[in-house]
């Protein structure tokens, strides 16, 4: 069994897979303020919660777009295991031909994201990963990473609102039953839940006519599932996409 680590600005994803299967998936918040040890205390708890003995862990691989929480979460991790986790970084096995200007500059977790797309999805593949920010990721029919665009996620978006206009409250996330809304909360609601399915349905048709040709749209992360339903083009929802792509990596470096 190996875990997979997926450490964002708002959420640590982490999931356990015997082989393909994914045996428990879980989410912490992201603390930047945990030491190395209350970081080990708080992913063994993840682990007694699923019944796992850390004892029965093969090994971990760790993506992540926070480099303090890193900092802690590979030394709480070898703590628990024995064995120092797999980091996507460089050095790391990919097969991945990325094509952006500085290869260098692009996030562990879009490259994840591509790798476990690649796998599953036929090319070329037009990527929507919806966290704190949306990223798009954009590979071409030959398999390359050709770039994309990143803009402010849907909570983030909701957030400012709420906090930068006097007279809009703080709302959750749900669909109002019309796009055109009748009071403030519906009209909000409609913008932001709307708004960011024709985003998504906007870039896909921009992309695409830029390519020449139809691609494959996958949408992952937090907001995903919830917004991906009120898409007019199809989007297929992918959650554990990133979690996938770590087990092939890990697979891919490890042999195992």
């Amino acid at each position: 069994m190996i875990l997979a680590i997926d450490i964002g600005n708002t959420n640590i994803v982490i999931g356990a897979y015997r082989d393909e299967s994914l045996q428990f998936l879980s989410r912490i918040m992201t603390s930047r303020d945990k030491t190395a040890d209350e970081m080990a205390i708080a992913l063994r708890a993840v682990l007694a919660l699923y019944q796992v003995d850390p004892a029965d862990l093969d090994g971990s691989i760790v993506s992540s777009v926070v480099p303090a929480v890193t900092d802690t979460v590979a030394p709480a991790m070898a703590r628990l295991t024995g064995k120092a986790p797999l980091i996507v970084g460089p050095g790391i096995k990919t097969g991945l031909n990325i094509k952006i200007d500085n290869p260098a500059q692009l996030g562990a977790d879009l490259v994840v994201d591509a790798v476990a797309a690649l796998a599953k999805y036929p090319r070329p593949i037009v990527i929507f990963d919806m966290g704190t920010a949306t990223t798009i990721s954009v590979i071409n029919r030959a398999g390359e990473m050709l770039g994309g665009a990143i803009l402010p996620g849907v909570r983030l978006g909701l957030g400012a609102l709420s906090s930068s206009a006097a007279q809009l409250p703080e709302i959750s996330v749900e669909a109002p039953a019309r796009v055109i809304g009748t009071n403030t909360v519906d009209c909000m609601r409609s913008g932001v839940v709307f708004g960011a399915a024709a985003m998504l349905d906007g870039m896909l048709e921009r992309i695409e006519d830029e390519l020449g040709e139809a691609c494959t749209a996958v949408a992952t992360g937090g907001m995903s599932g919830e917004i991906t339903r009120f898409t007019r083009r199809k989007v297929l929802h992918d959650p554990n996409l990133l979690l996938e792509g770590l087990r092939i990596l890990y697979q891919k470096n490890c042999g195992k």
